[in-house]
């Protein structure tokens, strides 16, 4: 498994919902997969700041880190020490940024 983080946007819609937390400050933390039944599974971290629903609309959140699996829980296994640690949110949300800079 290798995990990485890379500017890879699909629609939201494409993803199935494998874990999601409030976040302290308010907001949400989520781990997305594509379906299963290609030779590799791709995964994801995002992270809603917004934590009033309406004000997601037209809004794609923030990917702090990927994964590529041959199974979505393998590539979840991965991705969960991620999204349960806030520290580990924030320096994903500080990277986001810092590359957003650099584009």
């Amino acid at each position: 498994m290798t995990l990485w983080t890379s500017s890879y946007q699909s629609p939201m819609d494409d993803f199935v919902l494998l874990y999601t937390r409030e976040l302290p400050g308010g907001g949400v933390v989520t781990i997305e997969a594509l379906p299963e039944g290609s030779p590799s599974v791709q995964a994801r971290v995002t992270v809603e700041r917004r934590s009033d629903p309406k004000r997601r609309e037209g809004h794609v959140p923030p990917v702090i880190a990927e994964a590529r699996s041959s199974t979505q829980a393998s590539a979840f296994k991965e991705l969960y020490g991620i999204a349960a640690d806030n520290v580990a949110v924030a320096r994903g949300l500080i990277q986001w940024q810092a590359r957003r800079r650099q584009d």
